[in-house]
């Protein structure tokens, strides 16, 4: 919150600064006139309490996912419409300028802010330095250990699992543990054990002998008691947009859209995806042609490599990328078959004896993938989507694989924002079905946002 006052007061001060150069300013031309010092330390209190409005500081949203920064903008740009429109209806002459500077600097800042926090904060949690729930999971052993693995693959969400209830606790001679987790309980003993290791939060999973009158009671005890208490549906890698929850006859039944794989946004996504490939293709041309002589000039074979790939329900299409191996490496494989790091379908080797001086300056920066955008100017892939696989890989997919080649491939995507060659062949291809499953447009801006920051960082590529 003091972030925010701090932001928005400089960019009310900007915006006064930018449009009237600091000369003392008065509003409208009638009797008596205002300056406009008090008028921006109101604009300033007004936003405030429109964050506080859209509930931009409730802690169910801050620190993780999109909706935090959906809030930010809704409530400016809820403030800047009533302040237009009261302007008009009254006939006060504040000026356009000023206020249109201010909001677009401010809720820009307000942006940058909150993402700046956002990496510190999954900083500190990813480091185990506390800001963390901790989070006692109660449900079977079986899905206790599934939840325990998916919120340990994701730290950065703040959820440090300290101990676990499940129904059989009682009849254990000993203490019991799940991999690491100390079993502190039963279900009847819930309270205690939320006692015994100080836990903030009950995440409660799936177990058939919790049914929905213990649930509710749990609930009840829980009232007054500040510990939150969440419940882990049996819905894996389905995305919020696709949920609904409806009640119906007193439950609250959960709504599951089936994804969308054609229509309108998905036309927009074409045009987009074609749109803005091409301006990125005129805009780096003239470092791609330098990419090309250096290419050339350090070692011998083609500047280009192109590669058989396997696109959008199957078809085959030939992928472009500066070649950043020596001439005839492919060949090679069954050579180095044995330091393959890959545990899948993939062939990847951190320290490759087939890839150039250049070319390993050109996979650092991801300098390489440049001509891909060729790929998606001719609608044969998408600037986000799955890994484009080889014809090999996908000849060996099973039936839940196969849905990678439902949706066009990608030049980047949750892969390359989540670790590129460094995730395992599972994690990666969960990854991929989970875009298939749930992409949108946003998301899609998210992504490629993201995909600066892992190139600056540098992980994974190799």
């Amino acid at each position: 919150m003091a972030a925010d006052v701090v932001t928005v007061a400089a960019a009310v001060l900007f915006g006064y600064f930018a449009r009237f150069e600091g000369e003392p300013v008065m509003i409208g031309a009638a009797s008596p006139t205002v300056p406009y010092i008090p008028v921006s330390a109101l604009l300033v209190l007004a936003w405030m309490v429109s964050l506080l409005l859209l509930r931009c500081y409730d802690d169910q949203v801050i620190g993780y996912g999109a909706e935090q920064y959906r809030r930010v903008l809704a409530a400016s740009f809820w403030l800047a419409a009533t302040i237009a429109i009261t302007l008009y209806l009254l006939d006060i002459g504040v000026s356009r300028g000023f206020l249109v500077i201010s909001f677009a600097v401010g809720t820009v800042g307000l942006v940058a802010v909150r993402f700046i926090a956002n990496q510190r904060l999954h900083r500190a949690r990813t480091a185990g330095k506390g800001w963390s729930r901790r989070v006692l999971v109660v449900g079977d052993a079986a899905h206790v250990v599934e939840l325990v693995h998916q919120l340990r693959r994701v730290p950065y969400t703040g959820y440090r699992v300290v101990g676990a209830c499940i129904p059989d606790a009682l009849r254990a001679p000993e203490p019991q543990r799940l991999g690491d987790v100390p079993v502190v309980g039963s279900f009847r003993t819930i309270l205690d054990g939320i006692a015994a290791v100080g836990a903030d939060t009950v995440a409660v999973t799936a177990s058939g002998e919790l049914t929905a009158s213990r649930l509710r009671r749990l609930g009840w005890q829980l009232e007054g008691t500040d510990i939150d208490m969440v419940v882990a549906p049996a819905l894996t890698d389905v995305a919020g947009p696709r949920i609904h929850t409806r009640p119906v006859a007193g439950l609250p039944l959960i709504h599951v859209e089936a994804p969308e794989f054609r229509g309108g946004k998905k036309v927009v996504k074409e045009l987009v995806d074609r749109a803005l490939a091409l301006a990125i293709l005129l805009a780096v041309a003239p470092l791609c042609l330098a990419i090309a002589l250096a290419v050339k000039v350090t070692s011998r074979g083609p500047v280009l490599f192109r590669q058989a790939r396997v696109g959008q329900a199957g078809r085959q299409f030939y992928v472009y990328k500066f070649r950043t191996m020596i001439d005839g490496a492919h060949a090679m494989r069954d050579i180095l078959a044995d330091r393959n790091e890959s545990d899948g379908l993939l062939f990847k080797i951190r320290d490759d004896p087939r890839v150039t001086r250049v070319g390993r300056w050109l996979r650092k920066w991801s300098l390489d993938e440049l001509p891909q955008l060729l790929n998606v100017v001719f609608g044969q892939m998408s600037l986000v989507g799955p890994r484009p696989p080889l014809p090999e890989e996908v000849a060996r997919y099973d039936g839940d694989v196969a849905r990678r080649l439902l949706v066009k491939p990608g030049i980047t995507g949750l892969w390359q924002v989540s670790g590129r060659s460094d995730l395992s062949w599972e994690d990666g291809l969960r990854l991929d079905l989970y875009y298939v499953e749930n992409w949108s447009l946003a998301a899609d801006l998210v992504i490629l946002w993201k995909t600066v920051g892992a190139v600056l960082r540098q992980r994974g590529a190799y």
